[in-house]
This record gives structure tokens, sequence and C-alpha cells, in this order.
């Protein structure tokens, strides 16, 4: 299970109730921080989110509509007694910022920071069931997305077929691995047969602030969600190039070009207070589209 909470939606500047970019993206496992705009900590307690659960921050680029808000949150949990590490993921520049910004506040932090410089595109985390990476995006400065992918499920018994063919309780676990079962007749039965295939994991592609750019299209192929920005309004694509950002079309363009299920936009121009309208221009091109709500937890 792989869940996306909005807890900003806005471009640089607040506005109409809406704050930049930030969002918590959970599974059974881990809680993780994408982008870190002002207003993230008031929004994680307008919403619920146990803050205290992310270990993992991900900071796509260095404009700080996208990490103003780090530093409220990192002395926070210093004032809150956090013990466990905190990783945080961005381009070069984030650790000289913070380790300036942390002395001269006076600030005591009882727990470890470990900074990883994205310079390329790679895993970033990754476990039994969770795989994070990370790809380039088309924007101003170094900017980088990010795809969850959860791994594939391991295979389901069929109760019926386990109980004919008498299979031991102690063998379950080769057979969720796929492994073949041997009688002791010495008759082989065919993992197939006594399992059934789970579903494929879901994949998640959080695609940053970026102009129009078909490369990425690669790294979100298929994917179940992604959220994509959405700066502009059609007719505005000359605008959105000189800044590096997207129009609505733009981002429903490249969902249908990465063949993904479902387009979440965001990241709206202060300009615009009723963002129906980016959605309806959108869904013309990506039927299956949303205009990302703060507090909106979106189930991959």
């Amino acid at each position: 299970m792989i869940a996306v909470t909005i807890l900003g939606n806005n471009s640089a500047l607040p506005a109409h109730g809406r704050h930049p970019t930030s969002q918590v993206v959970q599974t059974s496992e881990h809680f993780f921080l994408v982008d870190c705009g002002e207003g993230t900590q008031l929004q994680m307690s307008n919403f619920k989110i146990k803050r205290s659960r992310i270990d993992h921050i991900f900071i796509s680029h260095l404009h700080g509509d996208h990490y103003f808000g780090l530093i409220g949150l990192i002395t926070s949990y210093g004032l809150q007694s956090r013990q466990n590490d905190l990783h945080i993921y961005s381009p070069e520049g984030l650790e000289q910022i913070i380790r300036l910004q942390l002395p001269s506040s006076h600030a005591m932090l009882p727990f470890n920071i470990h900074f990883h410089v994205l310079n390329k595109e790679e895993t970033l985390f990754e476990d039994n069931h969770l795989r994070v990476s990370c790809f380039a995006v088309n924007h101003k400065i170094e900017c980088y997305g990010f795809l969850f992918e959860e791994k594939h499920n391991p295979r389901k018994l069929d109760p019926e077929k386990v109980k004919l063919y008498k299979v031991p309780y102690s063998f379950y676990d080769e057979l969720h691995r796929g492994k073949d079962y041997v009688t002791k007749e010495g008759k082989v039965i065919p993992n197939a047969d006594l399992t059934i295939a789970a579903e494929p994991g879901k994949k998640y592609a959080y695609c940053a602030d970026t102009a129009y750019y078909e490369p990425i299209c690669k790294a979100i192929q298929e994917a179940d969600l992604i959220y994509h920005e959405t700066t502009y309004r059609r007719g505005e694509e000359e605008r959105a190039a000189l800044r590096y950002h997207s129009t609505t079309t733009q981002a429903a363009t490249i969902a249908l070009k990465a063949n993904v299920k479902k387009l979440l936009i965001g990241h709206f121009s202060s300009r615009y207070e009723d963002v129906s309208v980016l959605q309806k221009e959108a869904s013309e091109v990506f039927e299956n589209c949303e205009a990302a709500v703060e507090g909106t937890c979106y189930i991959v």
C-alpha cells in the first residue's frame, strides 16, 4: 500500500488558502516527506501526520518554496527530543545551509542528520518491500523527481491445492518464493499449481518542478499515480518555458505518453483562485486526472 497526503499544492507564494509544495508518502512500514515548503509543520498538525515517524526527507531542489520549512521542522524535532537518525536527500548545497542555520540559532539536536547529495539518477532507499529512486527533470536549477515502487508481492497460497497435495507448513515460505514442491514419492508439483500470483506492486511518481520534458516518461512509465506540476493554464506555454514550468495540457501529455493510470496535478500559480479550470483543461487530454487537494490522502 502506498498513500500520498498533500500538505501543500501551490507554487512559490502561499495564496487562496493553499501552501507551498509538500507531501507525505506513506507505506505500511514508513512515512516519507517529499519537499518541505513554508507551512509544512502546521499542515502536519492540521492533518494529524505523525511527524515522528518520518525518517527520510526528499528535497527535489533548492528553490525556497520546496525547503524553507525544513529548518523549522528540524529544530522542532530537537525540542521534542527526537532520537532517531534523520536522512535528508537533496542536490548539493542544502547541508551547508542547514549547518549554518543550526549554530546561529543555538539549536541542540539529540539526533544525527545524514545528508545525501543527489547528483545522478539512482536508488536512494530500499528495503524488502519498497524502493525509492530519483530521476532528473528539466528545471531552472538542478532538480529531481522521486519514484516510489513496491516490490513484487510474494505469491499467495491456494488453500485447496496446498491441502490436496499435503504440503507441510514448513514449506509454505518456499512456495511464497516460487519454489516447486516435491512429494515424498518424488513427484514435482509446479509452484503455479499451488499458488496464486499476487498483484504487482504499486508505483507512485513525484515529478517535481519541471518544464515539459519527455525523457521522464521512461522513469515513470506505467505508474499507478503521478504528481505533475501544472503551474500554468493552456496557452501560456511561452511563460511556462521561460520559467521551466509546465501547463495543464503539457502535464496531461506526459501522463498520456507514459501510459500512467492516474494524474494528480499541483504546484498551482497563485494567479488562479479556482483550480477546477486547470483540472478541466488537463482532463481533456488525460481523462483520469484530479487537482490535488490539501489534506486529501490519495491511495495509489
